[in-house]
């Protein structure tokens, strides 16, 4: 036998769907009889490779902890600590070296937080392949065998039947009743109907009908079928294609605390610079001993400058931010996520599973009689019929329903089964299974088990349109009864009477034109339509077969299907709309019952219209930006249409959600700013390639995660206006000092300049004022309504320029109350005191501390009074209340006065210290009012 082609230089099997199967038989060398021998499959099988998808090296843990330093705020506390060492070094390295020590504790803290709770690195090529991990049937040498899929290759028989999941792409021989679920893939949400026929070239993925697929499953039916293409080259080897080539954009609140980050090192290098330089000039340098101050000097400025806690601290929000969205069934696999979340300004969501019940349910009945709909849809089995608004009770009307869900269901293979947990399971075709959840909503499923009993099938096929059954009706004498399921229009041709209430008329012109009439609206609401007729049969004729026992049928009435929206997803829709959201519906399905679904739950008005992946193909880059802005729902897209939507609205300056939870839309998944896999329904490979997955497949969980998001950004800005606003007021009191030390007094004997803090105190002001308050405001309770509100903009910083505005005025209100008290407790200077330089220090020490925690309730809002919700944040209170002991006893206790260069300070000191710093709240109240003055007027 002669080698096959390759795959993927084969034009034939680049297109199997369009070809005949003799012509691709012969391209692949096969005896579509015998299959490949099995020497020939171990051939192709060095060839080709395992039918399995290639994988990325998993990252070792050492370089994925390695990787929560590559941040520039990291970089600068790092280098905070090598100068700290270095003059601890050039000191003769007594004692420990504190300054140092605590500022790297807080590092290692900050990167073991973030490793822990990331820990779980992307794996969505692995979980793809651990999807295709089965066995397949398939014919070699002519006789049926089991293989692993993973040694399956181009030119294998594959024999399949219901229950399989399909190891490879390939192309159908036979088909016999073959429905394949290949949501997954297509997010088509219907078993899709199997034939073998040739189809066109340009037939997009969806409907190829004469195609199976690596990864879906066979829910009925039989089929033989011809292996196109294994491993990388099928359909689910190109998707993780695109996932391996789409790269994972950093979130917004990674780039704002990386610009942070370089812009606090950019000033801090320049501050001490400017420092630094400054003392050399104005102080007379005599020795190294000299210069080492001066050094010391600046790296206290550098201590002072750079917020030590804020990379632990934002972890430590954002993972209590991740704890609470998981007690709302939303869980977040990466921190930075939780605030892009509240950014988001598009959700882009599959239809299937995430705005509908991914279940099929009947929406209507129509008998000759009218309609009668069922009040609710799903698998429990409760509910009430209902017709023109009543209650369908016994009579004639009842008696048609009857028959109809009963006559659907027996003339299925469906069945649904109630779990020990009390939840109902389907086990067959969700379509035919829809017809037992309404016959047990009605209440006769029990009784119709018990009263018929099938004995013969004539099997459904793509040819004729339809399936019968052959039952013994117990209750009537056990009479043989055949009923047939279908197609409407093809049944209603095999139909010569009619179900009217309780009686059987001749079916006249009127009623069939108005049968059909009722089909073509049933088809208009994007409904899939089902007939169901039946005819009792004389004796011995059930031991007929073909169609002459379908004839002369009994026609009862046609059922319209659909996968019903969830009856939250609305209000949800309704929710993001209030918060400045767009939701966009993306889906594998028709564009008419994608835009029925759409139009139900309010995404679009009543008429509109979906755009087709076909249509996206036709558009270039500039066409489909433009579509953007006006389409809400795209239809019968694959998974690089689902990519170039989500790019186009990303080029767009929107932040995008996006849920799903097939296969098809993992790539788009990981490219959205924030992708949200479903927990239930979604494959493994959507839970890994997602940012984030909704325990409860539900899509009004994302807006409350949405809304929770917005409250932790909220947190956040407080908590960056106290941390930089408090750093600030260190930093303008240390530059200041020494730019005023002639004016203040701060130069000794020698002429030398004396620093306003000592290192040590600034590194204490940072451990006790930063850590817990700033912590305290990350779980700040909600107080304004965050969803009736705007999107933030990916432009707009989370720091802005009026954030910066207030951050310096508070720093700078910080520093003159801290250098005013320190003038007024030394002698000389603008303000005779008559305290000593320690007593002097430790009463600015003690103003800026409790400057600083003062400014913890003022940072809480903008414009918002510090009285408001006062004491709605009981850790708050409890973080300023330990910071106020802590600085108590660093005052008074002796030992910590010798490591921190403080003395006790007397009640009235103490008095003068708060009033003084109460004076930056005062300011920050003033401020605030006026802003809101001017605002209102």
């Amino acid at each position: 036998m002669s080698q096959p082609p390759v795959a993927d230089d084969s034009r034939l099997l680049k297109e199997p769907w369009h070809q005949q199967t003799t012509a691709l038989a012969e391209s692949l060398d096969t005896d579509i009889v015998r299959g490949l021998s099995t020497e020939e499959a171990r051939r192709r099988l060095d060839r080709f490779g395992p039918n399995a998808l290639k994988l990325e090296p998993a990252v070792p843990a050492w370089r994925h902890l390695l990787s929560q330093f590559r941040d520039p705020l990291v970089y600068l506390l790092l280098a905070a600590v090598g100068i700290t060492l270095l003059v601890w070094l050039s000191e003769g390295a007594g004692g420990w070296p504190i300054d140092a020590l605590v500022i790297l504790v807080i590092v290692l803290l900050n990167a073991l937080l973030g490793f822990f709770q990331e820990v779980r690195s992307q794996r969505a090529a692995a979980a793809l392949a651990r999807l295709g991990s089965v066995t397949s049937a398939v014919l070699r040498d002519g006789v049926p065998l089991r293989v692993p899929s993973v040694e399956l290759v181009p030119g294998d028989l594959l024999q399949l039947t219901e229950g399989d999941r399909v190891g490879a792409d390939a192309r159908l021989l036979q088909a016999h009743s073959l429905r394949v679920q290949e949501a997954s893939l297509t997010g088509e949400s219907d078993a899709v109907l199997k034939d073998a026929a040739v189809l066109p070239r340009d037939t997009p993925l969806a409907e190829r009908a004469n195609m199976v697929f690596k990864g879906t499953a066979v829910v009925q039916g039989t089929g033989m079928a011809l292996v196109t293409a294994s491993g990388m080259a099928t359909e689910m080897g190109r998707i993780a294609h695109l996932l391996a080539e789409t790269p994972e954009e950093a979130t917004p609140l990674q780039k704002e605390v990386r610009q942070i980050g370089i812009m606090l090192g950019r000033a801090v290098l320049l501050i001490a610079l400017l420092v630094v330089g400054t003392v050399l000039l104005m102080s007379e340098v005599r020795s190294w001993a000299d210069v080492e101050e001066v050094l010391l000097l600046g790296v206290s400025l550098a201590v002072a400058a750079v917020p030590e806690g804020l990379p632990a601290i934002l972890s430590l929000v954002l993972a209590i931010g991740v704890q609470r969205m998981a007690r709302r069934q939303a869980i977040v696999k990466k921190l930075s996520s939780v605030e892009t979340l509240g950014s988001a300004s598009v959700i882009c969501t599959d239809k299937t599973g995430t705005l509908t019940r991914s279940e099929m349910a009947i929406e209507k009945v129509v008998t000759a009689s009218g309609c009668s709909c069922p009040e609710g849809v799903g698998y429990e089995p409760v509910g009430e019929f209902r017709h023109q608004g009543q209650l369908i009770g016994p009579g004639p009307l009842h008696s048609e329903l009857v028959l109809m869900l009963s006559g659907g269901s027996l003339a299925g293979n469906a069945d649904l089964r109630q779990q020990t947990d009390g939840s109902w399971v389907i086990q067959g075709d969700p379509t035919e299974a829809a017809f037992l959840v309404a016959e047990r909503k009605l209440g006769v499923h029990e009784r119709r088990r018990e009263r018929f009993e099938r004995i013969a099938e004539i099997p459904f096929s793509s040819e004729r349109k339809r399936m019968a059954v052959i039952a013994i009706d117990h209750e009537n004498d056990d009479q043989r009864v055949i009923i047939v399921k279908g197609a409407p229009d093809v049944l209603l041709q095999h139909c010569t009477q009619a179900r009217v209430g309780m009686d059987v008329v001749p079916m006249s012109e009127a009623i069939r034109t108005r049968a059909l009439a009722d089909v073509d609206e049933l088809s208009d609401a994007a409904l899939r339509t089902l007939a169901v007729a039946y005819r009792p049969l004389a004796p011995g004729e059930d031991e007929r077969t073909g169609d002459a026992l379908e004839q002369g049928l009994i026609f009862v009435g046609t059922v319209g299907i659909i996968d019903p929206p969830r009856p939250e997803a609305a209000a949800a829709i309704q929710e993001a709309r209030r918060a400045g959201i767009r939701v966009i519906m993306i889906t594998g399905d028709h564009p008419r019952t994608a835009a029925r679904i759409a139009s139900d739950l309010g995404i679009i008005e009543a008429g509109g219209a979906a755009l087709t992946g076909a249509e996206i193909d036709a558009l270039d880059e500039a066409g489909l930006a433009q579509a953007v802005q006006q389409v809400s729902v795209y239809a019968r897209v694959d998974p690089a249409h689902k990519l170039r939507i989500v790019d186009a609205l990303q080029g767009q300056g929107h932040v995008v959600a996006m849920t799903g939870d097939g296969v098809n839309d993992a790539p788009a998944l990981k490219s959205a700013d924030i992708g949200a896999a479903m927990g239930i329904t979604g494959t493994e490979v959507t839970k890994e390639a997602g940012k984030m997955i909704l325990a409860d497949d539900n899509f009004a969980t994302i807006v409350a995660a949405v809304r929770e998001g917005r409250g932790i950004l909220d947190n956040i800005r407080k908590f960056l206006r106290y941390l930089l606003s408090s750093n600030m007021g260190e930093v303008l009191t240390v530059l200041l000092g020494v730019l005023a030390a002639q004016a203040l007094g701060l130069i000794d004997a020698s002429g030398a300049i004396v620093l306003p803090l000592l290192a040590t105190q600034i590194l204490w002001i940072n451990l006790i004022t930063d850590a817990a308050p700033a912590l305290a405001m990350g779980v700040d309770p909600q107080t304004d309504d965050v969803m009736n509100r705007r999107p933030r903009s990916p432009h707009e910083r989370i720091i802005d320029a009026r954030m910066w505005s207030g951050v310096l005025q508070v720093g700078l209100v910080m520093a003159i109350a801290t250098l005013f008290t320190l003038d007024l407790f030394m002698p000389g200077g603008l303000i005779e005191g008559d305290q000593s330089l320690e007593t002097a220090r430790t009463a600015a020490f003690t103003v800026l501390v409790f400057s600083q925690l003062f400014n913890a309730f003022n940072a809480r809002s903008e414009t918002g009074s510090a009285w408001r919700g006062l004491f709605v944040n009981r850790w708050l209170w409890g973080a300023v209340g330990l910071g106020a002991v802590l600085q108590v006893a660093v005052v008074h206790l002796d030992f910590l006065n010798q490591a921190f260069g403080t003395r006790a300070l007397e009640a009235s000191q103490w008095l003068q210290c708060l009033t003084i710093a109460s004076t930056v709240l005062c300011y920050s109240e003033t401020r605030k009012w006026l802003a809101r003055r001017m605002s209102d007027g």
